[in-house]
């Protein structure tokens, strides 16, 4: 749809730029998957740049309704502003730093994926140049091209260790050719558009994983159409190619018979390129044959202080590759692949509070091969994806090769969050586990989304994540699916769970009332015991549990639960049920003092 042109970067171009970029990567998003083959081959990088601005319009979108709110009936809002009329401050609406600050965090918390953190990142770097004068309504091309050069320069030391023929790369080109513009908004846009154009075409000569695929690099790809998208906010056009570029892509008609169009094309045009000598999206392996790749892709957003991410930066450097830490003022994303990711998550408890933890298992099986000739990636027979409530756990969770989605108290995974576990696991058989009887719906309706996508979805309803650990043991993805699901969910089954939690407030319990700071036990969902000291309380819940028998007790820790509490139940156990076998984990923050699992 056709908008008015803006003449200046204000509240409003950065509005209409966030909705155009989204447009923009939800038409080149398969293509963008399609060439998507470094760092790692997993066929995600558009979906995961369109996940990124999508959260980034979100937040401005909140801005803009919450000004529109206070200006009373509607057109008197931003909605109404022209190009060549009032600004949207002037009009009641949001500034420009309120509108940039609002898009860079929204990008930073809802990052996805390498490119995608990268992308947060730059935005965060205009941002930071954009707010500087928190009192002006906009800025010019002098402010754009400053914005721009800040991005780069950003992007690249959130990197740990920058590559040329990235994003990277494409983000310097664009600031470069920006610099080198003279004139509006809308002549350094189209400026570094075209600088970035040329830079990606160039990508396959700097990175040989990209030479040997026959593709452009999919993140400088994406950035390419952001970049699109905001010469259409200062235009009302779409930007054309101003001379050839040369496209090291094989490239297939439309199936509608659209116009062909590579990936260092106009962006959003519709096409679907395809590496030449390799498969669709999400089937290609990884293109770095010569060493073998780290398994688990971790990301997470973190509250910590300056001094602890430097120290987290070198911790995480040791441990993995990819390593991407944005953000600032207390806030990070943090994205690293390695082998170790509870050790990964670890490191972001040292350095301060991790949430929404992302851990996705990248898949031992993936053909790895050097040179031209690369094996197509299949999609793995069969995968767990589990919602987890600690760090500890999904740490747990991910080495046993499961996808686990971290639920936070009080912040509890949307359908949404599990369908997209589901395809980042990039299997077609999946095993859900909810862990969590309040989130069995939550589940439910994601496993129908996943199934009509094509995907086989065995939802196994536990209630606990001692139950998922029971079940997860005894997963075994070699023999038929109805087996392994029917053998996890009598596993699940078999094992009562209890959680001991400090009462919130005053209220009515099964097992009488409680005061807000007393501590219960609750097993199988109800509350059994009220106390007031938690090593009390756990052991009782403990007898309860055994004196109806059991083999295995699993014990999960929380952070907040007093240390000397494990060694009290190991000791109980071994002196009082001498055929029982203790476990212990540590959950992290995972609201719960303590989980216990009874086999």
């Amino acid at each position: 749809m056709a908008h008015v042109p803006q003449r200046f970067f204000d509240a409003l171009a950065v509005r209409t730029w966030c909705g155009l970029s989204l447009s923009a990567l939800g038409r080149a998003r398969e293509e963008i998957d399609a060439i998507n083959v470094y760092p790692v081959a997993d066929g995600d990088t558009g979906t995961n740049l369109y996940l990124t601005v999508e959260s980034a319009a979100a937040a401005v979108e909140a801005v803009f309704a919450g000004h529109e709110l206070d200006a009373g009936p509607p057109g008197a809002g931003p909605s109404a502003a022209r190009a060549d009329g009032p600004s949207p401050v002037e009009a009641g609406g949001p500034s420009l730093a309120e509108a940039v600050g609002a898009m860079a965090h929204g990008a930073l918390i809802g990052a996805r994926g390498n490119s995608g953190t990268i992308l947060a990142q730059l935005l965060r770097g205009m941002a930071q140049v954009l707010t500087e004068r928190s009192d002006s309504a906009h800025t010019d091309g002098a402010g754009l091209r400053l914005a721009l050069r800040n991005a780069a320069e950003s992007a690249r030391q959130a990197v740990a260790h920058p590559v040329e023929g990235t994003v990277l790369t494409v983000a310097s080109a664009a600031a470069d050719a920006g610099e080198a513009a003279e004139g509006d908004c809308a002549e350094v846009a189209r400026a570094a558009y075209e600088g970035a154009r040329a830079a990606l075409a160039a990508t396959p000569g700097q990175l040989s994983v990209l030479e040997r695929a026959g593709v452009v690099d999919a993140g400088g790809h994406g950035l390419v159409t952001v970049l699109g998208a905001l010469v259409e906010t200062f235009t009302g056009r779409t930007p054309g190619p101003s001379a050839p570029v040369t496209v090291h892509a094989r490239v297939e008609p439309h199936p509608e018979g659209g116009p062909d169009a590579g990936a260092g094309l106009t962006p959003g045009d519709g096409s679907h390129a395809h590496p030449a000598g390799a498969a669709p999206a999400g089937e290609c392996g990884p293109a770095n044959g010569d060493h073998d790749d780290p398994a688990f892709e971790v990301i997470y957003l973190l509250e910590a202080d300056d001094a602890a991410v430097a120290r987290l930066r070198q911790r995480l450097d040791a441990l993995g590759d990819s390593l991407v830490v944005v953000g600032g003022d207390g806030l990070w994303n943090v994205h690293v692949h390695v082998d170790d990711a509870g050790a990964a998550v670890e490191a972001g408890v040292e350095a301060g509070r991790p949430y929404r933890i992302r851990i996705t298992h990248f898949g031992h099986a993936d053909a790895r091969a050097a040179g031209a000739e690369r094996t197509p990636r299949e999609p793995r027979r069969r995968a767990v994806v589990a919602v987890v409530p600690g760090e500890g756990l999904a740490g747990l969770y991910a080495e046993a090769g499961a996808t686990a989605v971290l639920a936070r108290p009080g912040e509890p995974p949307a359908s949404g969050e599990l369908v997209q576990a589901v395809r980042r696991a990039h299997a077609r058989e999946v095993v859900l586990l909810p862990n969590d009887a309040e989130l069995r719906h939550t589940a439910a309706a994601a496993a129908e989304q996943a199934r009509t996508e094509g995907v086989r979805v065995a939802l196994i309803p536990t209630r606990s994540a001692v139950q998922g650990i029971a079940a997860l043991a005894v997963h075994e993805p070699g023999r038929r699916f109805d087996e392994d699901v029917v053998a996890m969910t009598s596993a699940a089954g078999a094992t009562r769970y209890a959680e001991v939690v400090v009462a919130e407030h005053q209220s009515w319990t099964t097992a009488g009332i409680c005061q807000a700071g007393d501590v219960l036990g609750l097993i199988d969902g109800d509350v059994a015991v009220i106390g007031a000291d938690v090593t009390e309380v756990a052991a009782t819940v403990l007898d309860r549990m055994l004196s109806a028998g059991g083999e295995l007790v699993t014990l999960v820790l929380g952070d907040e639960a007093p240390g000397t509490v494990i060694e009290h139940l190991e000791a109980r156990v071994r002196e009082a049920y001498l055929a029982v076998d203790t476990v212990v984990h540590r959950g992290g923050r995972q609201g719960a003092l303590l989980l216990v699992g009874v086999e």
